[in-house]
């Protein structure tokens, strides 16, 4: 008797295609406005995750196992160098250009061997680099990133640098393949992989800290080690999600490095100067985590979460906004469109400013509440030294869409000049305040310092290439504007939080977060008040939505 099937169900052939049906639906173009609500929205979830993997860290580690957490942190800095001087931004705003100009010009076969090519020597250049890293692991904690750990604390750092090696390998797949659903406008996958790179590692925490066990068998004993091995564990979850966004997207792959391709070649002359300046501003963390090393116990993961929490805000705002807005400042210069390109990149920038704003002032003032989010009850020396980083929370959010003003025009070279000024000046600073006593703030103070002076000059220098057109004197009085609906919003925060004082009794996310959500929203509200009188444009559309929302009207 032939097999039956229940009317409820779909066909049989239909649930085959279901799967790519859905990722088909996920993997449509996006316009720039929709793709940075997308870029941003999943940068929120995964700092949240963040938080919530450091608060998990530091509730276990940071007062019980000071050393074993600077272990943890110091083991992280070689690894990441190698992706961040090989691969992470370097490849996307040297490929992405280069890729968007074969498929303006219906060069579809030379887009995807440049795809191929490009994936396939980053892929050889990363292994290569995280077996030397495995090799070499013993000198680089001892003498390069925690010269200042105890025995242990350098045994332990050693040992999971070894594990976390194989990361810049897995990670230069999945940016090549996410730098091609970007270039194509396809941000959905894209935006899920870094979630799920904080997924594994809570995963390590919550679950292999314990021991891994199978049909019995004790495979692994347990400790601060699983957190490595929940590491590795969420780039490989980040390299699966890029590996399903190139579902529907025509990627024909080849396996093999074709030298001749023109574009090829064109990204091989971009890559090294991008690739340094990667590298160059990732000098910092290698000479911040050398310096903390030598401050105490604890002082090396205090500066790092510190920094952690400020790089928060700069990537939900900056990063994903300038990402959203980099394939089309492409497009329009590569189709000649000067004036729409400047104007592209001042709403860009103008977003940017006004977000980036009142978030790093309420943060400065809020300070105490965002450092009991990542450890319960609080941390006095987070809370400084991050009250010293506040400055480049703005500063960073705007170099972001700054230096991809050059990359637009395939200029990575300025970038990275400029780069050895401000990292030098960074460094030297670091260094000056760490022997005149400074202490973890110390470091802080030089990391603000340092991006104040490099954004400073990368946004003069753009400025005088467009004849000053780039910066007209619309977009300087909107800027005083918003610096102005700023610091009444500073004044504001600073209120709330002397009326809704962190007790030492706050100490829980639960009594914290809602007064934080106060504070931020009483001063949220203000901010956009005196943006409304102020006549700024950004606020309008906000206030329209409210409107409508309340009143089911239209202005």
């Amino acid at each position: 008797m032939a097999e039956t099937q229940n009317p409820s169900e779909p066909p049989r052939g239909r649930r085959r295609f279901r799967f790519k049906s859905v990722v088909a639906l996920a993997n449509r173009k996006l316009s720039v406005q929709f793709a940075a609500i997308v870029l941003a929205s999943s940068t929120l979830i995964s700092a949240l995750l963040g938080i919530f993997r450091d608060r998990l860290l530091n509730s276990y580690y940071l007062d019980t196992y000071p050393t074993g957490i600077d272990a943890y942190t110091a083991a992280f800095t070689i690894p990441d160098f190698m992706f961040f001087i090989l691969t992470s931004g370097a490849l996307a705003v040297s490929f992405i250009p280069v890729f968007n100009q074969r498929l303006i010009a219906g060069n579809k076969k030379s887009a995807w061997e440049l795809s191929s090519s490009v994936l396939n020597l980053m892929a050889l250049l990363t292994l290569g680099a995280s077996i030397l890293i495995m090799i070499f692991a013993d000198p680089l904690v001892r003498y390069v990133v925690g010269p200042g750990l105890d025995e242990s604390g350098m045994i332990l750092a050693i040992n999971m640098m070894r594990v976390i090696a194989i990361n810049p390998f897995l990670f230069s797949i999945s940016t090549i393949l996410s730098s091609i659903q970007q270039a194509l406008g396809r941000f959905v996958f894209y935006a899920l992989a870094p979630a799920l790179y904080n997924v594994g590692i809570l995963i390590g925490i919550v679950w292999f800290t314990g021991g891994i066990n199978i049909f019995g068998w004790q495979i692994f004993e347990g400790g601060i080690m699983g957190v490595a091995l929940g590491v590795v564990l969420g780039a490989v979850l980040q390299l699966t999600v890029s590996l399903i966004g190139l579902i529907g997207l025509g990627f024909d792959y080849e396996f093999k490095i074709n030298w001749r391709n023109q574009g090829f070649r064109s990204v091989l002359k971009l890559l090294p100067a991008r690739s340094l300046d990667q590298g160059i501003d990732y000098l910092n963390t290698i000479v911040t985590t050398n310096l903390s090393s030598r401050m105490g116990a604890g002082a090396l993961r205090s500066y790092n979460q510190a920094y952690s929490l400020s790089q928060m805000p700069v990537n939900l705002v900056g990063v994903a906004i300038s990402t959203a807005f980099f394939p089309q400042l492409t497009e329009e210069l590569g189709e000649g469109k000067d004036e729409a390109f400047r104007k592209t990149f001042r709403t860009a920038l103008s977003t940017i400013v006004w977000i980036s704003m009142p978030i790093a002032i309420i943060a400065f003032f809020a300070r105490g509440y965002v450092v009991s989010f990542i450890k319960n009850g609080g941390d006095a020396l987070i809370s400084s030294i991050l009250a010293t980083l506040i400055i480049s929370i703005f500063a960073h959010s705007v170099f972001h869409i700054a230096t991809r003003g050059f990359y637009a025009q395939q200029d990575t070279k300025t970038p990275f000049v400029v780069s050895i000024i401000a990292v030098g000046l960074t460094i030297l600073l670091a260094i000056t305040f760490t022997l005149i006593g400074c202490g973890p703030e110390g470091l802080g103070w030089a990391q603000s310092i340092g991006a104040v002076v490099e954004v400073a000059i990368l946004i003069c220098l753009l400025q005088k290439r467009s004849n000053n057109k780039l910066l007209n004197k619309d977009f300087w009085r909107e800027f005083g504007k918003i610096t102005f609906a700023t610091i009444v919003t500073g004044c504001v925060a600073y209120s709330m939080t002397k009326f809704f004082p962190l007790m030492a009794s706050d100490d829980s996310f639960f009594t914290t977060f809602p007064k934080f959500c106060l504070i931020s929203i009483v001063s949220l509200l203000v901010y956009l008040i005196a943006g409304w009188f102020l006549g700024l444009e950004q606020v309008k559309p906000i206030l329209e939505k409210v409107r409508r929302i309340l009143f089911g009207t239209r202005k």
